[in-house]
């Protein structure tokens, strides 16, 4: 496949990312209305902007454009450029300690080894970026996990931060290769493709858990399982959402809808789950009132080139 090829999947997943994080973002409110818009299927007002979660999507997929590969120095340095041009898109508070002192000249291998007293961060924010390098490198799966580790040393230097952005890159990887091939894949066979690509690790017994939740399982059941992302940690955040994408390839809409009925860390999950999904569904399962509505990351102040799009 040719390097303007892979472009475009990684730009598809990217949109989903855009779409999933600005969706997501648009639910945090009263619990009680909130889960009255989820029953109703309404989105509540929103300016459609997307978070964080986008805006360093949007740096990784900068890096596949113009080289193909990531440049951890030069991805270290753009993120901290793009979360300078507006700190107020959602960064924790560690995220933003690290990228003010990259920003001012320190060494990000240091500074992210240093994270929560010397074991690095085990934060989902390495998960929710990866998308369009499981889509560039969807036919490579080695390859697919050597960049998602790149890419996710630079601000989560723990295992599990690590596994969290290989376990969202390969399920990304293998969504797009099963479109492309009109591969039909059950959920458990989804999961397992994940499962054994993931090193040991407390994300990798926590995904495998996944395989044990029916979908018709309450929404409560299914959060005291997996997790909803509320902790901001990996081992609360991916296996959820790899099991609402797994279990929703061919319909975004509705894994989107059931990515923000558990009410967690609602934009990051979304943006997840719509990164890989995009990648698998019908383009008219995805609304076009959203695809219209979302901020556009190709005009975004976050963007260094413009090339392709």
């Amino acid at each position: 496949m040719d390097t303007n090829r892979r472009i475009q999947l990684a730009k598809k997943s990217l949109k989903g990312i855009s779409i999933g994080d600005a969706f997501g973002e648009s639910f945090f409110g009263e619990r009680k209305l909130m889960l009255n818009y989820i029953e109703e299927r309404t989105i509540p007002e929103t300016t459609w902007e997307f978070t964080d979660d986008t805006v360093m999507a949007i740096s990784v997929f900068e890096q596949l454009e113009r080289s193909g590969t990531i440049d951890q120095d030069d991805l270290a340095q753009q993120f901290s450029i793009n979360h300078n041009k507006d700190v107020n898109r959602g960064y924790g508070a560690t995220a933003r300690r690290i990228l003010r002192e990259i920003g001012e000249g320190g060494n990000w291998k240091v500074i992210s080894r240093n994270a929560f007293e010397g074991m690095g961060s085990m934060g989902n924010g390495a998960s929710m970026r990866v998308g369009p390098i499981g889509a560039y490198y969807y036919d490579n799966l080695n390859e697919v996990k050597h960049q998602a580790k790149l890419s996710a040393e630079i601000t989560h230097s723990n295992i599990e931060g690590i596994t969290g952005a290989i376990a969202v890159s390969i399920a990304t990887a293998l969504a797009t290769k099963f479109n492309i091939e009109s591969t039909e894949v059950s959920p458990k066979n989804f999961i397992e493709s994940i499962i054994k690509e993931l090193p040991d690790s407390d994300t990798k017994s926590k995904v495998n858990k996944s395989l044990s939740v029916p979908y018709s399982y309450n929404i409560e059941t299914v959060r005291n399982i997996l997790g909803d992302g509320t902790k901001i940690m990996v081992q609360d955040t991916v296996p959820f959402s790899i099991w609402c994408a797994a279990h929703n390839l061919n319909a975004f809409d509705e894994a989107l809808w059931k990515a923000v009925s558990i009410l967690g860390d609602r934009d990051t999950i979304c943006a997840i789950v719509a990164g890989i999904t995009i990648m698998s569904c019908d383009e008219k399962s995805i609304p076009k009132d959203w695809q219209n509505s979302v901020e556009k990351f190709e005009k975004s102040i976050f963007r260094k080139t413009n090339k392709y799009i």
